[in-house]
């Protein structure tokens, strides 16, 4: 059974200070509490310790020492700068409205005279021309809208390796006016045939213009013919050997085997390209004759007709 002057279990227990003195600190083990006061053994007898061990609470705080209801200056506009800059931008408000109503009033202008705005962006990577059949062709013609611009771009390559050929012939010994001639075909013929023949049939599915599709029958034709003759190259008209035709390459192949084999690459191509353009003419003309364009297009030049001999 526990002593009778025992020390309560529960009390608090007294904390050593780490900063008292060290001689204080080194008989804190000898410490023993009656009553709340501190009392260390000694060769005179139980003395009361001298030295608090515990440290002072600091002092409270002020209530008021974080004032949240203090006013915090910032700086306003006056009211003159206010008005001020509300006048500003009333301004440009007004101004941004004329010039849409400027905008609007042109636009309805050109559609009232007929007149179709047309945005470059095509290639992406340097727009110089319109084209955007999945938007602006009837869904029933833009496969053959979509060929058509193959037969344009096929062109571009025909034309872009007779280069390319006729070069690989003058530096073997040919004579250098047929890479001359085969530089004015391609930049004649690449920019006229867009303008020609592919606009009028691009803008004749959108528009079902008669006049347009008149346009491109007669260029289109154009077009194949250059291209049969170029399949072939006669020497004529043209100088012999600057279209890459199957007649030049047979001449090249037996002394200039390399030469040769580019020409017959070209003549290829041109084969290609004419295949190509026919099944687009006649697929073109099926629709302009089933479509009713045909019928129009008579009766509009029998119109042109009568008045010129009026």
């Amino acid at each position: 059974m526990a002593g009778r002057y025992d020390p309560n279990p529960f009390a608090e227990e007294d904390e050593v200070n780490p900063f008292a003195d060290p001689a204080v600190r080194g008989k804190a083990s000898g410490q023993s509490k009656f009553g709340g006061g501190a009392f260390y053994t000694s060769s005179a007898g139980t003395v009361p310790s001298a030295t608090n061990s515990r440290l002072s609470p600091l002092p409270p705080e002020p209530a008021d020492f974080y004032d949240r209801n203090a006013p915090i200056d910032i700086p306003l506009d006056t009211a003159s700068d206010l008005k001020k800059k509300e006048r500003e931008l009333q301004a440009k408000e007004a101004e941004l409205r004329k010039r849409e109503q400027e905008v609007r009033r042109k636009e309805e202008a050109a559609a009232r005279a007929g007149i179709v705005l047309e945005e470059k962006n095509w290639p992406p990577f340097c727009p110089i021309i319109h084209h955007d059949i999945a938007n602006e062709i009837p869904i029933h013609l833009q496969r053959l809208q979509y060929v058509a611009f193959t037969t344009l771009l096929g062109l571009f390559g025909c034309l872009l390796w007779n280069i390319i050929a006729t070069t690989a012939a003058w530096i073997k010994g040919g004579d250098p006016k047929i890479w001359f001639l085969a530089i004015i075909y391609f930049i004649a013929g690449v920019p006229g045939a867009y303008v020609l023949w592919y606009r009028p049939l691009y803008r004749a599915f959108r528009s079902e213009s008669a006049i347009k599709f008149g346009w491109f029958f007669l260029f289109y034709l154009l077009h194949i013919g250059f291209c049969i003759f170029a399949a072939v190259a006669p020497p004529i008209v043209f100088k012999g050997k600057s279209l890459t035709g199957i007649l030049p390459a047979v001449d090249l192949i037996s002394g200039k085997a390399l030469v040769g084999i580019f020409y017959f690459i070209g003549f290829g191509m041109f084969c290609l390209e004419s295949v190509l353009s026919v099944w687009v003419i006649q697929q073109v003309y099926m629709y302009f004759r089933g479509s009713g364009k045909a019928a129009e297009m008579k009766r509009e030049a029998a119109r042109g007709a009568l008045r010129a001999a009026i």
